[in-house]
């Protein structure tokens, strides 16, 4: 019996969870991968934690109020070109309706691929809205 390869998508969703142990949030840690639609490139990758130089820490306690940077926006300030180029986002929790307009602004953005829902699926219809497909994907995270 031949062993079934692995998806790229399956290799960028959990490299998206790994960029999330690095995530400095006292109260959930997500990661965030773009790649090329080819799945040849990373575009670039991002765990949301406070700003760079800063405490290693949230600003705050107050839940929704911690004062970290998104995952999905860290990723997007490191990755160049705008409608021009092409882009797959992988996020291991859904978008909210803030960096769903960030991601939509970015431009090239074809498809968004998640791994858990979180809090209000706003994120995900402001994405549909703009023609960008969204997809729910499961993977297994053993050794992650």
């Amino acid at each position: 019996m031949e062993k079934q390869r692995v998806s790229f998508e399956e290799i960028y969703m959990r490299f998206a969870y790994n960029l999330s142990l690095r995530s400095t949030c006292k109260r959930l840690h997500v990661g965030a991968v773009v790649v090329s639609t080819d799945y040849s490139r990373v575009y670039g990758i991002g765990y949301n934690g406070n700003a760079q130089g800063l405490a290693n820490t949230c600003d705050s306690d107050e839940p929704g109020n911690c004062g970290c940077l998104h995952a999905e926006d860290n990723a997007l300030l490191k990755t160049n070109g705008g409608a021009e180029v092409e882009k797959i986002f992988f996020v291991t929790h859904t978008p909210c309706a803030y960096c769903a307009k960030r991601i939509i602004n970015k431009g090239g953005v074809r498809r968004v691929y998640y791994g858990e829902s979180y809090r209000s699926p706003a994120g995900i219809e402001i994405l549909k809205q703009a023609g960008i497909e969204v997809c729910h994907l499961n993977v297994n995270l053993n050794g992650i």
